[in-house]
């Protein structure tokens, strides 16, 4: 479920098929989507959207599965493990999505992607980045792609890793983190000045995917740009 007609129009132009749109009183769909529209009768809108003070069309979206190839291929990729909070997932996924992720792993157990929190503080990420779900942290492993956990205690500083090679980053449940029994290749920390013990885990995702992108994009002279 899509709330709001920038999102619903943002998942059209990302290729994403739109099935159906309902509307509150007054309000209309979006135009050139597609999907059928329903008029809601006065407060139906209200007790179906996730949000207090609701947008006013709502669209059920199919949701698109990418190819495994994707993920085989991918130089970067970015591994939720255990993410319960549905807004950080979302903004892990902006961030991925602005550092040039190629594609995104939930493990089992990390919040659902289809989760409407997620989607909207994705905000429209979602619709962009690959993201393969239910898969195990060993599942992603490559030969030449490392996978490097984050800790908050342990590892090496993230800013003074050769990030220039393929490469898989780790990021642990809010409260308990990576278990030391994950099955990384090798541990990364973000080093702290102040008394705070960790980062929020959205906020470290930022911080480590663009080192990795400021890296490369001095390495090769260029800027990305969508």
């Amino acid at each position: 479920m899509v709330e709001g007609a920038v999102l619903i129009a943002e998942a059209s132009r990302s290729g994403w098929e739109i099935e159906s749109q309902f509307c509150a009183p007054g309000a209309a769909g979006v135009p050139g989507v597609g999907g059928e529209v329903f008029h809601l009768a006065p407060g139906v809108i209200e007790r179906v959207a996730t949000t207090e003070t609701p947008q006013p069309v709502i669209a059920v979206v199919r949701w698109r599965h990418p190819q495994r190839s994707v993920l085989d291929t991918a130089d970067l990729v970015l591994v939720a493990d255990g993410i319960a909070d549905p807004g950080n997932l979302g903004t892990m996924l902006r961030s991925a999505e602005a550092a040039g992720v190629q594609a995104v792993v939930l493990t089992p157990g990390t919040v659902d992607v289809r989760n409407p929190k997620v989607v909207r503080s994705s905000a429209g990420s979602v619709f962009r980045v690959p993201v393969f779900n239910d898969l195990a942290v060993g599942e992603v492993a490559r030969a030449d792609r490392p996978l490097w956990g984050t800790s908050s205690h342990r590892g090496r500083p993230h800013d003074e890793i050769d990030w220039s090679g393929p490469v898989a980053i780790v990021m642990g449940n809010e409260a308990r983190g990576l278990a030391p029994d994950t099955g990384v290749d090798d541990w990364l920390t973000i080093r702290h000045e102040g008394p705070a013990e960790s980062l929020n885990v959205a906020m470290a995702t930022t911080v480590v995917c663009f080192e990795v992108n400021r890296q490369r994009r001095r390495a090769t002279g260029t800027v990305r740009c969508r």
